[in-house]
């Protein structure tokens, strides 16, 4: 390979390689991440001992969308042997 062509084939590499940095951080800053607008988690023990715990998120995507979670999750006592 002549060196003047070897350095037309590394400049293109160049331009390319910065193309493709270039198109992944534009796609990266338009998805953006989603925003938690609200959180609130409550627990309550019953008399049997159960533990009833209550996640609300509230969390706002970079388009505007709103989305409401709610997890529920009852932890029971061991037995007693």
């Amino acid at each position: 390979m002549q060196p003047g062509a070897y350095l037309a084939c590394m400049k293109n590499h160049k331009i390319v390689t910065c193309m493709a940095m270039s198109a992944l951080a534009m796609s990266l800053l338009l998805v953006g991440c989603d925003r938690k607008v609200s959180s609130e988690k409550t627990s309550t023990v019953s008399s049997d001992g159960t533990v009833k715990t209550k996640d609300k998120t509230v969390t706002q995507s970079s388009d505007g969308t709103v989305t409401k979670t709610e997890d529920t999750k009852k932890t029971f006592p061991p037995p007693n042997p």
